[in-house]
């Protein structure tokens, strides 16, 4: 038996005498990193190349911590089935036994449901047409659907087996055992050897990103698409396909892969610039990245035709092992109408029909300008003619593609554009270079995939490493100007407006990525205002710091009070943000009354930055709003009260227990937060809170503090931990 930690929250055990490789925990991009590390790799059989890898995974009790999803077992499970051959008939790998899903019963029936919805998306006509779909194209799509399937949808226990972990060892074939030794504590034994495996994670850690990118320092142009991806689900090296597309200033993403926060990072975004995502269809490598963009102050505007919305919706919400998730208190919804033009802020976006196994659209999108349309267009997940002209059947058949289909697919995917980028993953469900031979577009861009590129398709397609920009529309004015008025009249939204210009009359500076703005212990000699990118608060005195973004001033405290800094901020990526000199900063807030009401609200603002639910996303805009709206309660020691349903309770000082309903407690020191249950689920009725010594509490309202994404999801994270996710 040999154990092998991957990752940070990854690890490997063997036992090869007995024929078990268990991939403990799935985080996004497992596979990535297993390939990274030699566990997956390729070989030869028999005539016949296929990879190694696991044939077990073991899951994670927990489905989220630190505000991160642990559990993404999609393209693990796709790995064993397909790229290990371990259910493909005449295979040399297949021996008749199914890969192991390992857990516990609610993690593990979560993942069976969210992999069958990752394979098929919506299973059913009714589905569809409660989508909004019409019963013709239902029809068809299902048509489809069986197409790819090989003419059946097949439920999830026929291609993974089920192992649930419950009091007992459990042996898992071949004299195996797995024993759950406490939460996220497992012992894994083979004939008196064991291994211990620990998924849980430290307060703060984060799960790694597989690949390194170059930081990149972006100019907001009129129209520009940067590419942010064009690599796949397997990609080692690469990010998945994806692009941002950059219009008037602001921040659009097409679709939302793993990790990508590091991406946005890299290329110097931070998370509230966001302006939208626009959703092509529901497989990881494409949605996995959708929770970390709820990790911000404000509901992040989401683009999708309906059908695709509701396949997204439902795989998330069986993910966390929900019925339904209420995909709207997370985004802010914005239907398209398929195959039209639909108007976004003077940015012209049109879905297309792009036949697959789930619901999927690819995107053009254009803006008019001088001399006509400049156009981009994103075709991810499209399958090849040849696979399409093979699927070709009758309307009367139960599955396959009409031939009108067919005809309207290659004329969709033939349209010209500026810029245009293709899936050439090639496959079943995946697209070839050769059937874009001859396209008329300006430039064409080969994507969605993790090998070199061919010499046929380098004649045929250009690549576009991470970080490339193509501009469609020059940009002609300073939209950090912009940011930096706006940011500043929400602060200041009594002062007088040439008071807002006399502070804009300052330099706007740029800091590298891992530079330090302000030093720890040294006083500082500028505010700054954050415009674009994230920086991060460290301190050698205190555990714990936070990451700002854009809208976040720097620096105020020191400049204000003349005393030396007690944190450091360092850049996370490039940031720009507006330098305001100390003596400056100092008279303006003097000659306008401020200075007082600023020391005040920021020494506020720190007591909630220091609680883990306002550590990331968070806006110091956002932060004074909660700071104004928070109510100062104080509890004696020994008193009582239920878990409050209508407010956020914030723990400053002292402590208290929490007194669950199933008989167990948890102690809420100072930096706990308890309430707002009904954002949650009814599992917390009954619990009490007992306040062991005088305690200070900030109370939030429900619509303020559940009105924030970041929020609301790390407090379904803290429900579930407390309440549901519990062994």
């Amino acid at each position: 038996m040999r154990k092998i930690a991957v990752s940070t929250g990854i690890y490997w055990v063997e036992i090869a005498d007995a024929d078990v490789r268990i991939l403990c925990g799935c985080p996004a991009d497992a596979v990535k990193h297993l390939a990274k590390k030699g566990f997956i790799a390729a070989v030869e059989r028999d005539g016949i190349e296929f990879e190694t890898g696991p044939n077990a995974i073991l899951l994670s009790d927990l489905a989220i911590q630190s505000g991160r999803v642990c559990n993404y077992a999609e393209f693990p499970a796709l790995q064993m089935l397909y790229m290990q051959g371990l259910i493909v008939p005449g295979h040399p790998n297949n021996r008749g036994t199914l890969p192991m899903l390992i857990g516990s019963r609610r993690q593990v029936d979560a993942q069976m449901a969210y992999i069958f919805r990752g394979n098929y998306g919506l299973e059913s006509e009714q589905e569809l047409l409660d989508a909004g779909v019409s019963a013709a194209l239902a029809r068809e799509l299902m048509r489809m659907k069986r197409a790819f399937a090989f003419g059946r949808i097949r439920p999830t226990e026929e291609l993974l087996q089920p192992i649930y972990l419950e009091d007992a060892p459990k042996d898992i074939g071949g004299g195996v055992t797995v024993t759950r030794n406490g939460l996220n504590l497992f012992r894994i034994a083979y004939r008196g050897e064991h291994a211990d495996v620990d998924l849980n994670r430290a307060p703060g850690q984060t799960y790694e990103c597989s690949y390194r990118m170059e930081s990149h320092l972006l100019r907001r142009d009129y129209f520009s698409v940067v590419h942010s991806g064009d690599g796949d689900g397997w990609d080692i090296d690469r990010p998945a396909m994806s692009t941002v597309v950059l219009f008037q200033g602001r921040v659009y993403l097409i679709d939302a892969g793993p990790n990508i926060q590091a991406s946005l990072d890299a290329l110097g975004i931070g998370v509230n610039e966001i302006e939208g995502v626009f959703q092509t269809h529901c497989h990881d490598d494409h949605f996995a990245g959708l929770t970390q963009l709820m990790c911000s102050d404000r509901r992040i505007r989401y683009f999708a035709v309906p059908m695709v919305r509701a396949t997204v919706a439902k795989k998330l919400a069986a993910m966390l092992g929900e019925t339904e998730i209420e995909f709207g208190d997370f985004f802010e919804v914005r239907d398209l109408q398929l195959d039209e033009w639909n108007e976004i802020d003077g940015l012209e976006v049109k879905p297309i029909l792009s036949p697959h196994p789930v619901e999927t659209t690819c995107f053009r999108f254009r803006v008019f300008w001088e001399g006509g349309y400049r156009s981009y267009a994103h075709l991810a997940d499209i399958a090849s003619f040849e696979v399409l002209q093979g699927m070709l059947s009758d309307d009367g058949a139960e599955d396959g593609i009409s031939a009108e289909r067919l005809a309207q697919t290659k004329r969709d995917y033939a349209e010209p554009a500026d810029v245009k980028k293709i899936d050439i993953g090639g496959g079943l469900i995946h697209g070839a270079a050769a059937d874009f031979h001859g396209d008329a577009s300006r430039r064409l861009v080969l994507a969605h995939t993790h090998r070199l590129l061919t010499e046929q398709e380098r004649a045929i397609g250009s690549g576009a490493p991470f970080g490339t920009v193509d501009v469609l529309i020059e940009g002609a004015t300073d939209q950090l100007r912009r940011n930096a008025f706006d940011y500043l009249r929400e602060y200041f939204p009594t002062v007088p407006m040439h008071w807002i210009r006399h502070l804009m009359n300052n330099q706007i500076v740029t800091f590298n990525p891992e530079a330090l703005l302000i030093k720890e212990g040294q006083a500082a000699s500028d505010v700054f205002l954050i415009l674009s990118g994230s920086a991060e608060m460290l301190s050698a005195r205190a555990n714990g710091g936070y990451v700002l973004f854009g809208g976040s001033m720097v620096g105020e405290m020191s400049a204000l009070l003349g005393t030396s800094a007690e944190e450091a901020y360092r850049a996370i990526s490039f940031v720009q943000a507006l330098r305001v000199p100390r003596d400056i900063y100092r008279d303006f807030a003097v000659r306008n009354s401020l200075y007082r009401g600023i020391v005040q609200s920021r020494q506020e603002c720190d007591v909630l930055r220091s609680n883990s639910l306002f550590a990331e996303g968070v806006s110091g805009l956002t932060l004074n709003r909660l700071v104004q709206a928070a109510q100062v309660q104080t509890f004696d020691a020994a008193s009582e009260c239920e878990p409050p349903e209508a407010m956020l309770l914030l723990i400053h000082t002292g402590s208290a227990l929490l007194e669950k309903p199933d008989g167990s407690a948890e102690l809420l020191a100072a930096g706990s937060h308890v309430g707002l249950g009904p954002l949650s689920g009814t599992a917390h009725r009954g619990a009490r809170i007992r306040f062991r010594e005088r305690a200070k509490t900030y109370a939030l309202p429900l619509e303020l503090a559940g009105s924030l994404p970041v929020v609301r999801w790390k407090l379904i994270e803290t429900y579930r931990r407390r309440y549901l996710d519990v062994y």
